[in-house]
């Protein structure tokens, strides 16, 4: 049996020791956008697939016997590629996915939109000082900024210049909440925008966020593939493996 598991996240990472360990192969495949990924056990490959027709090329070519998408939750089109793979191949196709943001106690109290930009309009309104936790990706959503602090923090620089009222921190989680609490206080943030991205390595921001009395504006997560099994652990994923591979 041949397992490929799509996705660097810490889940991934989780449930490629677990398979190992149980004596599979596995192939976990990286996006690439980071410069210094944590390296899963296994093989890894590093980079895109070229589209559904290239992932449904490399599992026919690679034996793969099962598929585990535990991409990160905004990953969305590499989820998509991977539902229309499995249309096309029929190999066993999993979600690993974890659980969102949205049971924490002060969620009813956030403002929930539905993207990069809605999150930038809705920010504008609620305050002048932001920390924005949306990711590299997101950063020209908000080039307009140039009124106002902002406080960016991101796991790679910037890959273009940003303005000059901008304070850019580089740092990769986790985070704690004696830290947290600290930088947002020591900024005078007065909003925080981010992701519901899940998980406990980012989480201290909103706790961080709840005891400061500031309003955090949060993006929800894309629609996921509809017709794909989906669980939220690694463990749950193993067993799932071990039955349909």
């Amino acid at each position: 049996m041949t397992v490929l598991i799509l996705g660097g996240t810490r889940e991934a990472r989780t449930l490629a020791i677990l398979l190992v360990d149980r004596g599979l192969d596995v192939i976990s495949s990286l996006a690439g956008r980071v410069t210094t990924p944590a390296l899963p056990a296994g093989e890894v490959r590093v980079g895109g697939f070229g589209g559904v027709e290239g992932l449904v090329a490399y599992e026919r070519d690679h034996g793969i016997t099962a598929v585990v998408d535990a991409t990160h939750p905004f990953a969305a089109r590499i989820s998509a590629n991977a539902a229309a793979a499995h249309q096309e191949t029929g190999i066993p196709l999993l979600r690993l996915q974890r659980p969102g943001w949205e049971t924490r106690p002060e969620a009813a109290d956030w403002h929930w939109v539905d993207s990069t930009a809605e999150a930038v309009t809705t920010a504008e309104r609620l305050g002048t000082r932001v920390f924005v936790t949306t990711g590299r990706k997101s950063l020209r959503a908000y080039a307009g900024w140039t009124d106002r602090y902002v406080l960016v923090r991101l796991v790679e620089p910037a890959d273009w210049w940003v303005p000059t009222n901008w304070e850019v921190l580089v740092d990769r989680g986790p985070y704690d909440l004696e830290s947290e609490t600290a930088l947002m206080r020591d900024r005078r943030i007065d909003v925080l925008t981010t992701k519901n991205s899940g998980g406990s390595l980012t989480e201290a921001k909103l706790q961080a966020a709840a005891d400061l009395g500031i309003a955090v504006v949060i993006v929800r997560r894309p629609a996921a593939p509809e017709g794909i099994e989906q669980v939220e652990a690694p463990e749950e994923a193993a067993d799932w493996v071990l039955t349909h591979a």
